[in-house]
This record gives C-alpha cells, structure tokens and sequence, in this order.
C-alpha cells in the first residue's frame, strides 16, 4: 500500500468515528427522544416493587379470629376456633371475607395492622358463595381501593395479602392464571385462579393488582399431595361478583334468589343429533322437580332451553344466573325446543329453597 493509499484509509477511519461519535452524543442527550425512550424503557424494567400498591391496600386488610366459647366452663373461657383474614370495605366499617372463616365462631375478633382490635358482628352470609359481611364501629379505618370497571385478565400480575398460619400479614405474589374457574363449590361462582400462595388464615384476604386496587377475595387452595406438599393452585372470587353480594348482605342480611325448581345439562353433540337441533346452544332439561314452579308451568324433561325472556341462552352457567338474579314472584318466559318445535312457556320465578329441591 503506498503513501496516497494510507492516507485515504486513515482518513476514512477518522471520519467513521467521528460520525460514530456524533450518533452516540446525540442518542445519549437528555434532549433526544432516543434517550427519553430508553429511559422510560429502562425504568419500566428495573420498576420491580409492589411497595405502593401494598401500601395502598395492606392497612385494609384485618386479621380474623373467630373464638368458641366453652358455656359449661363457669367462665365461659373462649378458645380459637378458627384463623383468616378480612378487606375492610367501607368507612363504616364493613368488612367482607369468607363464609367458612366465621360460620363456627361465638365471638369474632378483628386485629388491624395498627394495632386496634374490635369485636364484630355478623351483618349477613351467603354460604352459596362463601361470603360474610362484619362489621365493626371505630375512627379512621382504613379503606381498600376498588376498581370495578377493570375486570382481571389472564397474565395480571397480582399480590395475595392475608395472615397465613398467624405469622402476621403476609405478601405473596403471582399471576392470574385463568379466569372463570366454576365447578369448584356452587354454580354461581367464576373462579379467579393465581399461582401466587394463599395458605391457611389467607382465606377473606385481598387480591389486589399492581396498583393496589382490590380485583378479588382469596378463597381456597388446592394442594396437589395434601395440605402440605405439591404445588399450590390458588382461588380468589371476582370483586365485582363479592362487591354485589356485599351489598345485598348489607341491604337484607341474606341473598334472595329466584328459581325454577330444574336441573339441566348442556348439549352434546350425540344428544343434539337425538334431539334434530340445529346447534350445541341451550341447556337440555334433565329433571324437573315436582312441586317447583317449572312443573306447574308445564316445563318437561328432554325440553331444550334457548332463550330466557328473549336473551339467548348458550349454556348451563348463563342460565342459572340469570333465575338466581331475577327477584322471585317475577313472570318470565322461557324459549324451549320440544319435538322439533319452539314453544314459550310462561313461568313464576319462586324464591330458592322455598320448595323442596
């Protein structure tokens, strides 16, 4: 290579630098959207605390201890019955949590995180949807945040907040995995399912999202090889669904529902052919009870339901809330296909358990 060559090849070289250098300065300046960007980036992944939202939410989360009270002793000694935790709801100071955390108990008693206790009473219980409503009287209780018009969504990051075990309160974390769980207890629950832990004296306790509001109630565990080994799947049940049992509770003390006195299945594609129906839609009457509204109104057994008051009906689930929430005395009709044929049939919607099942 001579002279005149290296000269232009250093040349080169130099001004490849100084363009690289350029480009850097530019992309670094505290004025370049480059950087703004990155920097937003950067804080987004380095942002892995909950501290705010546990904040937000933790004071509003109680600790339960439901107490049995012994009447042969002379002074009637009291002894723990039970462990769980609650989500104080409102500044008057209800507190929701579960069924089966109180439904023993002769005494329940409240433990905030600042330290005051209370003793409670039972405003009302849903056994159906394992939720009870207490409350307690005191000054400046701590409220939960709620959003109810943002429903959870699969792959939600979300905190568990409760008392497992009586350590004192406890964070645990994960993930919404599924939504819409049903099977697990009665048929008018959708299941939030998380893989973040929810142990014994998490029941009542708050799920919350990673803004601190309240999106569900931690429920139940299930444990694959027993209580105390295996891998925990997580359920808490939906805030819009507790928010509204709540409100009944506080309103009448108990859930009036609305039933029809039938059981049914949905559609099979083998018993669609039996039946010459046109698709898996609707919910094929298996039983009819004898002295239930659905029998006086001439509903039969091998009768599909399609529609509930003009509202298509596409499955089992659909249904029975939709006659558990209409108020009992309520005339409906039903859309059904018997032999080929639609017929309406004009029914009484009587409240539940006022006949025998």
């Amino acid at each position: 290579m001579n002279l005149k060559d290296t000269g232009i090849y250093l040349t080169k070289a130099i001004l490849f630098g100084l363009i690289m250098a350029a480009v850097f300065l530019l992309a670094t300046s505290s004025n370049s959207p480059f950087f703004q960007n990155g920097a937003k980036h950067l804080n987004i992944s380095n942002e892995l605390s909950f501290a705010k939202a546990v904040r937000r939410a933790a004071p509003a989360v109680a600790n339960i201890y439901s107490l049995s009270i012994d009447q042969r002793s002379p002074l009637n000694s009291s002894s723990l019955q039970g462990l769980g935790s609650g989500v104080i709801m409102s500044e008057q100071g209800y507190i929701l949590t579960n069924y089966h955390v109180i439904k023993r108990a002769d005494e329940i008693v409240i433990a905030l995180q600042d330290g005051r206790r209370f003793t409670s009473e039972v405003v009302g219980s849903d056994p159906e949807t394992d939720l009870a409503v207490l409350k307690i009287d005191g000054d400046n209780l701590p409220v939960v945040p709620i959003n109810l018009t943002a429903p959870a969504l699969v792959g939600d990051v979300v905190l568990a907040i409760g008392n497992p075990y009586n350590l004192g309160q406890t964070i645990t974390q994960g993930i919404i995995s599924a939504t819409g769980r049903s099977g697990l207890s009665s048929g008018y629950l959708d299941f939030l399912q998380t893989d973040a832990a929810i142990n014994a004296g998490n029941s009542g306790g708050a799920l919350i999202d990673t803004s601190g509001d309240l999106i569900g109630i931690n429920t139940a565990a299930f444990k694959v090889g027993g209580d105390n080994s295996g891998n925990g799947i997580s359920f808490a049940i939906p805030i819009k669904l507790a928010h509204s049992i709540m409100n009944k509770l506080i309103t009448d003390g108990r859930v009036i529902r609305g039933a029809l006195g039938i059981s049914g299945e949905p559609l099979t594609p083998v018993v669609a052919q039996i039946l010459n129906l046109p698709s898996l839609k609707g919910v094929w009457v298996t039983g009819i009870d004898p002295s239930g509204p659905a029998a006086k109104a001439d509903l039969q057994p091998r009768d599909v339901i399609v529609s509930f008051e003009g509202d298509e009906i596409p499955g089992v689930e659909l249904l029975m809330d939709k006659i558990a929430e209409t108020p009992p005395g309520t005339d409906v009709t039903l859309t059904v296909i018997r032999q080929g044929k639609k017929v309406a049939v004009p029914v009484t919607i009587v409240e539940k358990n006022s006949f025998e099942q």
